[in-house]
């Protein structure tokens, strides 16, 4: 008796594996990355007094995966394109750093005002 007791497990095991195993399934798609060296024109006609709020890097595209260009800090000169949003919720301005020269995206939450209110 053990040996069908044994075998009725090893089937009632097996059938359960494989009525859940449809019901799982991949995560939620996600948004593709922006790519990076993005630089699109001046749409925004905002002035220039607008700054980082402390030392951040300068990126080549509008995510923390692309690399950086330059450091803008406080006390330089930043020129306001547009901005993204990426698939995480946060928005980047494409600045031009006067101070520098250096073209770049930084994240809104680093930037005076909040950054671009223009959309690229």
């Amino acid at each position: 008796m053990r040996p069908s007791k044994r075998h009725a497990l090893a089937t009632a095991a097996v059938l359960f594996g494989a009525v859940l195993m449809p019901v799982v399934s991949a995560g939620p798609a996600t948004a593709a990355p922006f790519a990076c060296n993005e630089n699109p024109g001046d749409k925004d006609n905002s002035t220039w007094s607008r700054s980082a709020k402390e030392n951040v890097n300068q990126r080549s595209g509008p995510s923390t995966g692309c690399g950086s260009k330059g450091i803008a800090t406080p006390n330089h000169t930043l020129d306001y394109h547009c901005y993204k949003s990426d698939a995480g919720g946060y928005s980047w301005t494409y600045v031009r750093n006067d101070s520098t020269g250096v073209k770049g995206w930084i994240r809104d939450d680093y930037l005076s005002g909040g950054g671009s209110k223009v959309r690229c």
